[in-house]
């Protein structure tokens, strides 16, 4: 086939590296990234653009189209490119609000019969402070649209609470939720609108430093698979949470086209729903992949044309992989950028997804946002593993690069 990736971070890299993998394929990204544009053609077009996209798509008679990020779900790109017969992993704009607003996800899971917390909407200020002080300590603040990572606020501080409101009410809505204590994990399914495929899960760390510490991040690093999860997990999550999830999208003529990311807790009373992504996540998509026996392209194909239900469920190899991300001095709030990367050929036994990375003219890499880099090894072990993407880093130059050294230390 050939297949267009929209993207231009690691889990795009993780995406065309799978592809790869089978081989036969004629694989070009949007935008990409340095290490993208090292193993596969690169455009440069706006992949949040939906008639550009789609103009491009049909021009260069793509087979199938993979919406990587959020903006272009959000932005329609998948609305662009069905009514022109060009097959796409992603759900529509309707669909997608899944993610996009907090509050549609609520109510879809309310009307699914889903479990998750309770929620308050707020669109004032006095609003917000009535919902604070019916749900109570601990706050959870969440922006309704997308905002970047930065929307959603946990904390004990009433004040801060506020705060935080008041700023994200500039911008729409907010929802007050109730705390929901207990581990957390990602959970991936696939979905031709109709049938829901699972994928399986992973353990991400959001904050950025050791011991979950500092602020919260885009994700520095990620394990899978998750060996803690109880017995019956993931079919519960199907049964309970993604079916029925999906069901309702399609009753509703918004049908659900994707992978739909389940942010679950697991609380004493049962999985949670802490929220709902339209996509693959970063940086799980990176371990995810990595342990991916069967054909990617069948999957996404299969999924984009309605026929989840005629292909064999995912096979994984028997290996155990993590990712830990390498960052830019200053982030999450004031990345550097422009500094150079060395050492990415003296990296052994890992493989590497670009994510904010750039080519020089005179051949190098440098970093260009916030992270830069995700370092995967696979192993029979965790502590292999961990040993293995340890010691790549190592060899990896980055002026005032940070990352974190416990990613799967639990587990080893």
């Amino acid at each position: 086939m050939r297949i267009l990736v929209l993207g231009s971070g690691a889990r795009e890299h993780a995406i065309v590296k799978a592809l790869l993998r089978e081989g036969g394929h004629e694989i070009v990204a949007a935008p990409g990234n340095a290490g993208i544009a090292a193993e596969v053609e690169t455009v440069a077009l706006n992949p949040a653009d939906p008639d550009v996209v789609a103009d491009y798509a049909v021009d260069k008679a793509i087979d199938l189209v993979v919406i990587g990020p959020e903006a272009p779900l959000v932005a329609g790109v998948a609305d662009a490119l069905r009514p022109r017969g060009i097959p796409v992993f992603g759900p529509g704009r309707a669909a997608a609000a899944i993610e996009g607003s907090k509050a549609f996800a609520k109510r879809v899971m309310e009307s699914a019969g889903v479990p998750t917390g309770a929620a308050v909407r707020a669109g004032t200020l006095a609003e917000a402070e009535a919902a604070l002080d019916s749900i109570g300590a601990p706050y959870v603040v969440k922006a309704d649209g997308l905002a970047a990572g930065k929307g959603v606020l946990v904390t004990p501080d009433r004040e801060a609470a506020l705060a935080h409101a008041a700023f994200w009410l500039q911008h729409g809505e907010v929802l007050v939720e109730e705390f929901l204590s207990g581990p957390e994990v990602s959970f991936f399914v696939l979905s031709d609108g109709a049938n829901v495929v699972p994928l399986g899960a992973a353990q991400d760390f959001k904050r950025i430093g050791d011991g979950d510490t500092g602020p919260n991040t885009g994700g520095m690093g990620a394990y899978s698979p998750v060996p803690w999860l109880p017995a019956g997990f993931e079919e519960e999550v199907v049964e309970r949470i993604a079916l029925p999830t999906v069901r309702r999208l399609a009753a509703e003529q918004t049908p659900f086209i994707g992978v739909l990311f389940c942010g679950l807790v697991l609380t004493e009373a049962g999985v949670r729903v802490i929220e709902f992504n339209a996509r693959f996540g970063d940086p799980e998509t990176q371990v995810l992949l990595a342990r991916l026996a069967s054909p990617l392209s069948e999957l996404l194909l299969a999924a984009a044309t309605g026929r989840l239900s005629s292909v064999p469920r995912p096979a994984f190899v028997d290996d155990v992989a993590i990712t830990v991300v390498l960052a830019s001095e200053g982030y999450p709030e004031a990345p550097v950028t422009g500094r150079a990367l060395t050492g990415l050929d003296a990296a052994r036994d890992v493989s590497i997804a670009h994510a904010a990375t750039a080519r020089t003219p005179d051949g190098g890499t440098v970093a260009t946002g916030g992270r830069v880099l995700s370092v995967v090894a696979t192993a029979p072990d965790f502590a292999e593993a961990r040993a293995r993407a340890y010691a790549a880093l190592e060899a990896i130059g980055l002026e005032g690069g940070q990352y974190r050294r416990d990613i799967a230390e639990r587990v080893s």
